[in-house]
This record gives C-alpha cells, structure tokens and sequence, in this order.
C-alpha cells in the first residue's frame, strides 16, 4: 500500500465539507478548508465555528481555513471536494493545476451532472486531469450534524483502485465515524444521486398529510428504481442493500436534517419550488439531479416513474395533489418487476 495521508485539503465549507474535515482532523490528519467566503474562513480557524453551517458545534482547533486555493492545495495527500455538484466543474477546472501529481482526490457529492449525464468521480477525473485510480467516493448514511456531534455512524468509501479506497478509509477512521471499502463507484455514486430524489418525493408525500404506509411505499419502490438503474450501468446487486444504498435511503428519506426531504415537505405543504429553496436553506441536490438522473435513465431505457413525478412535479407544473394518482394509477404487476 502507498504512503499513509497525514495532509488533507477539503473544498468547500458548507456542512458536510466542514464536518469531513473535521472527522480527518480527529482521525489525525493536518486539514485545512477552502472556500471562497473569508469570513467564513475566519470563523473556522480564529473561532473554530461554522456557525451559518453547523450552529453551535465546536470544531477541532487544529482545522485551519483559507479562500488561497493555491496555498489549501500545496502538499496535499488527499482533496475531498466537498461543493454543489451542479456548479463542480466550473469551481474545479481552475484548480486542475495546483493538483500534487501524488493527490487522491475525494468526491463528497452527490448528483449527476446535467449538462453531461456524469456522475461526480468521472466529472472530478475531467476536471482535474486525474487519473480514476486515484478518485474515491464517500457514501453513506452521513448527515453532517450528527456527525459533526460526534455521534456513531458509517460509510462507504469507494474507489476502482482498492489500495486507494484502503488509504482514503484508514485517513478518516475514528472513535465516532467507521469507514467500508468497496470498489463498485457506479453503485454507490448512483445510490447517491437518486436517494435525494427520493427524498424529495417522500418528504413530498409527508407534507401533502400522508402517513408513514405512503412513505415506506415511496422508499421501497424508490430503491427499486436506484437498483434498476445501477444495475443497468453496471453496479453490483450487493451494493444497493448496504450502507450506500438503503442505508443512505432510510437517512435522507426520514430525518429533518435532510435538506431534500425538508425541502419536499415544503412542496408538499403548498410552497412553490422557490419558496420551498429559501426555507430549506443550503443545496438540496435533488432538485436539480432529478432531471439529470431521469435523463439518464432514458438514455438506458431504465423505467423510474418515481423520479419521473418529482422531475414533473418541481420543473413541469404538475400539481401536488396530482402525484400521488400518478403513481397509483401506473399498470398492476409483479413486485420484482
């Protein structure tokens, strides 16, 4: 195996990129954060706070941030991108030169990209010029305030190359966060991207007033169309079970702290698609990876008739208390169909 990481950059100070930086700085790694608020910055090295992202959460003190992307990138073992992934090719292009030739380079996103149908690694490989055996995906059931409070959760880190996604999971192992390895990175990035989908279609059910029958009906058939969809790119059956499959699901489709059901809640109520953006706060990925991923099913000819209702719902004017007769007045058939 390579050189262990001992150096980690992470890009992007929002919730989730600020709270990976702080699981390598307790796992041992020296980190420092980019972004491109200096503020926010400041707060995180003078006050060792995030407050706009995690309120209330004290940071390891040893964190320190910059908005020099060239000074955040000298030296670094590992690059976790950690931004939106509708805006990750323009914010990573101009970075694709302050890369060390040694760098793994991390995907913290979640999403297809829509003017390509790419998912994130394969974005981060174009953008960066790196190689895919030195591109890892972390996944899993990580929201990042519980997280960031410490409390117990694991993930998946996934890479093709496994002493890649060997190093990147003993750079972030601690007390409180536990990290799996596996190589199928399509099945875990689609795991990923669609879960948010569903998320939204199921806090839509619950803020439309429907009961926990409706949602564990949406989360079921939406791992159906997760798996039916991975497994015609070519993922492994295996994954879609695990941590990175219903384990993200179950997470993201349940808890407030998800800021796609959030945000599906407030569709749900009655909100517009831009009300709905301002209440949640933060990026809800699968507002705009709905189309992506629905676009890339057709091109697979894969059937997602759940994602198919949210993509009508947020972007084509179908009222909300359309969907739910949408979907139940589909064709009757075999349930492993």
């Amino acid at each position: 195996m390579s050189a262990p990481i001992t150096r980690a950059t992470v890009l992007g100070t929002g919730s989730w990129g600020t709270t990976f930086a702080a699981v390598l700085a307790d796992a041992g790694r020296e980190v420092t954060l980019w972004g491109r608020r200096a503020a926010v910055c400041e707060q995180i090295t003078n006050e060792h706070r995030n407050e706009e992202y995690l309120p209330g959460l004290r940071l390891p003190e040893s964190i320190r941030a910059t908005t020099d992307a060239a000074a955040a990138l000298r030296g670094a073992d590992l690059v976790a991108v950690a931004v939106p992934s509708q805006s990750a090719r323009a914010t990573l292009e101009p970075l694709a030169g302050l890369i060390e030739p040694h760098t793994v380079v991390v995907s913290l996103m979640k999403g297809v990209e829509l003017s390509s149908d790419r998912r994130m690694s394969e974005l981060i490989g174009e953008a960066l010029g790196v190689p895919v055996e030195r591109i890892a995906v972390v996944s899993g059931p990580n929201l990042a305030r519980e997280i960031a409070a410490h409390q117990p959760t694991a993930t998946v880190v996934a890479s093709t190359s496994e002493s890649t996604a060997q190093r990147v999971a003993m750079a972030c192992a601690s007390q409180y966060f536990r990290p799996y390895t596996n190589t199928d990175v399509v099945g875990v990035e689609l795991c990923g991207a669609v879960k948010n989908v569903i998320a939204v279609a199921v806090g839509i059910a619950q803020g439309s007033g429907f009961g926990h029958n409706t949602m564990a009906t949406v989360i079921t058939r939406g791992l159906v169309e997760i798996t039916r969809l991975g497994l015609a790119l070519g993922a492994d059956a295996e994954t879609f079970a695990g941590l990175a499959g219903m384990g993200d699901l179950v997470a993201t489709c349940v808890s407030p702290l998800s800021r796609n059901h959030t945000l599906g809640v407030h569709i749900g109520e009655g909100m517009t698609l831009d009300q709905a953006i301002a209440a949640t706060g933060g990026t809800a990925e699968g507002v705009k990876s709905s189309a992506s991923v629905l676009e890339l099913a057709g091109k697979v000819g894969v059937e997602m008739p759940i994602t198919a209702a949210v993509v009508a719902l947020l972007h084509q004017g179908l009222p909300v208390e359309d969907m739910a007769q949408l979907l139940l007045a589909r064709p009757r058939k075999a349930e492993g169909v």
